[in-house]
């Protein structure tokens, strides 16, 4: 369900099934992490994402996009480079910033769901 004129709808986070994504293996630092997701919403400018997204144990790197996300389940720590550690878990908020380069350090299955701006 990806569209910009849905009607208003409510999603139970810690069922939904989730869809594949590809990771990029350079990413991967260590184990062998697997993620999924689903775009429950996007704008119709393509500018505006909210879905849920989970990654299983393992560690990898990112370059953040603007977002907004709440742990639903999980753990991890997040080191945001030349800034802070996040330590992570079930009814967290978290903001990262638009060029942020992180390292997820993921301890148990982390779910979240999540509001992007590009």
């Amino acid at each position: 369900m990806t569209t910009h004129d849905q009607p208003s709808f409510a999603v139970h986070i810690l069922d939904a099934e989730l869809e594949a994504e590809p990771l990029d293996p350079a990413q991967i630092v260590s184990g062998t992490p697997e993620v999924t997701g689903k775009v429950l919403w996007e704008s119709a400018d393509g500018k505006q994402l909210r879905g849920i997204w989970q990654i299983t144990p393992g560690v990898v790197t990112d370059t953040e996009a603007n977002e907004l996300f709440v742990v639903v389940s999980g753990r991890a720590t997040v080191a945001v480079e030349g800034g802070e550690t996040l330590e992570i878990g079930p009814g967290d908020a978290c903001v990262l910033r638009e060029g942020d380069r992180t390292t997820w350090t993921v301890h148990e299955t982390l779910r979240k769901a999540y509001h992007i701006s590009l």
